[in-house]
């Protein structure tokens, strides 16, 4: 069976009706996000902790799924009804085809090398070199495959940088592939975080794939438990998110981070790092350290 995509654009004050205007038309999923997504002029919404919520998006998308067969005419004039739009938005078709989905996605991942000790591994294949430090990973609904270019710039400054019995926090853990990177790399005391359950639950299950020592390494996913696993400031604070989000946690990350320990950013596109850069500069001595792909690698040491 195939499917037809759907995407319309719409303002935001109609984004979330329409959204369940489509799902009264027989929607087999729909997804609301930002027009802009992908570019320099993507908005965060970001809800993290004692921080305010950002708006939902002023141009926003919403992409639905429909059978092959369905009346799509009927049912954009349908939901502009029901959704109160003077017009008829603007919208586009994708057809989706038929697929092996898991097949497809784990094709997509292979064991990628971050440097002659160290490679990240899915856990359906097979590691290149048994004598390495391979990292497991299943990411499940969580980001970090380490096939993105902000994270393996993160991979990469860790496996040069990392000192013996460093302790880390890993902000924004996902699928705790960093804090786990830190801990087999010879940090004494890793915590990653995440506000997203899924990334939590995640980073445990791929932190006993990779047989950790849960006595040195914890996930969490409030400030409340933050705050008791981390009892002293660390040596790396390191955060793989967004610019936008990192910029509003420039104060908590500051915080944990010991006098002369460093910060590592990444998440940041290259016309981005200004921003980012005097933002941290309160607190840290920032440089770029890396750019790959058009993404760049910050780091600071704290004044």
């Amino acid at each position: 069976m195939s499917w037809v995509s759907l995407t319309i654009g719409v303002d935001a004050a109609h984004a979330e009706i329409l959204s369940d205007a489509l799902f009264e038309q027989a929607a087999l999923s729909v997804d609301i996000h930002d027009a802009a997504e992908g570019t320099a002029d993507e908005q965060m919404l970001f809800g993290e902790p004692g921080l305010p919520t950002g708006e939902i998006w002023l141009d926003a998308e919403v992409t639905a799924l429909f059978p092959e067969d369905a009346n799509i005419p009927a049912i954009m004039q349908a939901v502009t009804q029901a959704a109160g739009l003077p017009n008829q938005p603007r919208y586009h078709l994708v057809n989706v085809a038929e697929q092996d989905w898991v097949r497809l996605t784990q094709s997509q991942f292979n064991p990628i090398q971050i440097s002659s000790r160290l490679w990240v591994v899915p856990t359906w294949h097979e590691s290149p070199d048994s004598s390495a430090i391979n990292l497991i990973l299943d990411p499940g609904l969580a980001f970090g495959t380490g096939s993105h270019p902000t994270t393996k710039l993160c991979l990469s400054w860790l496996d040069k940088n990392l000192q013996p019995n460093d302790s880390v926090l890993d902000y924004g853990c996902g699928s705790g592939i960093l804090a786990i990177a830190a801990l087999k790399l010879g940090a004494n005391h890793v915590v990653g975080v995440d506000i997203d359950e899924h990334a939590v639950t995640a980073s445990h299950e791929n932190a006993a794939r990779n047989t950790c020592d849960f006595s040195k390494i914890h996930f969490v996913s409030t400030h409340t438990e933050l705050d008791a696993s981390v009892s002293k400031s660390v040596d790396i604070v390191v955060a793989n998110i967004l610019a936008n989000p990192l910029i509003m946690l420039a104060p908590i990350l500051a915080n944990a981070a010991r006098s002369g320990g460093r910060v590592i950013l990444s998440g940041i596109l290259e016309a981005q790092a200004d921003e980012v850069i005097t933002t941290y500069r309160q607190w840290f001595d920032m440089q770029i350290a890396k750019e790959q792909e058009g993404w760049v690698l910050l780091t600071g040491t704290k004044i």
